[in-house]
Parts: C-alpha cells; structure tokens; sequence
C-alpha cells in the first residue's frame, strides 16, 4: 500500500513539475497565436509618432513594447538596455507599455533604469503590427517602418547570432537597405496582447 502512495505522490510531483515547465518555458518557445482581426504592415509603412515623441530629423526611432507581465519582457529589459546603451546617441529610444495595469512612466523607468520617453498610446500596437511582447519596431528617418520583430530567437536574449533587433539597427545605421531574415525575427513569440497569455 505504501508502494502505491508513494507512486502516486511522485506521479502528481512530476505532473505538476511538466505543468510549471510547459507554462513557464515550452509555451514560450512556439509562435504567438496571430489574432483573427490582424491587419499586416508592411516594411515601407509610414508611422506618424511626431504627435507623441519629440523627434530629430536625422535619427531613427526605435519603440519597444513592452507588458510588465509577460516574463520574456522582462528577460529581455537587460538586452534593450544594452542596446540603449550602444546605439542611444545614434537612435531615439521609446518604450510603449501595453497593460491593463495602472502604472505611470516613473514606474516604468524604474524597471528598465533608463531616461528614455514612455508613450502610453496602445494605439501604436495595431500601427505598427504588434500583437506581442517583447517585440521591437524600427522606423527609419523618414518614419517608415524598417523592422518589426524580435529581440532575440531565444527567451532570455543570449543568441549573439540571432540578435535581430541589433541587426536591424546596424543594417539601418549603415545603409538604409531591406533587410532578410529568417522566420525567428518576424514571428511573433512572447506574450499575446493586450493580457500576458498565449
């Protein structure tokens, strides 16, 4: 009889140990589910910021949507510093947080450690395509959009060689051309919005 009980207690242990694993690790790995009313925008498409953001002609944008609850979002914050670190003097950085939570731009800054603008208009999500998080959006100078897509294949952004955020903004940075990239960079995987679930 104790034989059983204790097969039955590892039995439960392990399944709740599958459970955490899958919903904390392996969901996260499969592309977002694109919603039903998603409209694409294409490489090209104006996006018009200059009512929201204090711009300089000559420097491209770069919004970072960003959930507070979505746990790649917050892997991926010491990554986007690190490229508002390298690239803050050659691009405007903005991070746009899409919650349900009432939270102000100090709060959000605070996380992040940074002086960049906070825009909370949600409305930039469907602008630029956006339909989870973490995903990072490019517009070059004439506020077109360059690149929409991920930081990183990997949840915690440690793949040197599928950084295609960096990528976009070096590609931009040097000659302003269309650039190719694999499935990884431009579909979607995180966080489904507006909730933090997939």
């Amino acid at each position: 009889m104790r034989k059983v009980a204790l097969l039955t207690w590892l039995f439960i242990l392990l399944a709740i140990i599958v459970r955490v694993f899958w919903q904390y690790e392996l969901v996260y790995s499969l592309p977002t589910p694109v919603p039903n009313n998603y409209r694409v925008i294409d490489p090209g498409t104006p996006i018009d910021v200059s009512h929201i953001l204090p711009l300089k002609k000559d420097k491209p944008v770069l919004l970072h949507f960003y959930n507070p609850d979505c746990p790649c979002s917050r892997f991926n914050i010491p990554h986007f510093k690190s490229l508002v670190n390298q690239f803050g003097n050659k691009i405007t950085f903005a991070i746009v947080p899409v919650t349900a939570k009432e939270l102000t731009a100090h709060d959000i800054l605070k996380k992040f450690d940074l002086d960049i603008p906070v825009i909370f208009d949600t409305a930039l999500m469907t602008a630029c395509g956006v339909y989870s998080t973490p995903q990072a959006v490019l517009l070059d100078t004439n506020r077109q959009l360059y690149f929409r897509g991920n930081y990183n294949r990997t949840r915690y952004c440690t793949d040197t060689k599928t950084e295609y955020a960096r990528m976009a903004i070096n590609k931009l940075l040097q000659n302003n051309a269309a650039i190719i990239f694999d499935q990884f960079a431009l579909k979607a995987y995180g966080c489904q919005l507006p909730k933090c679930s997939k």
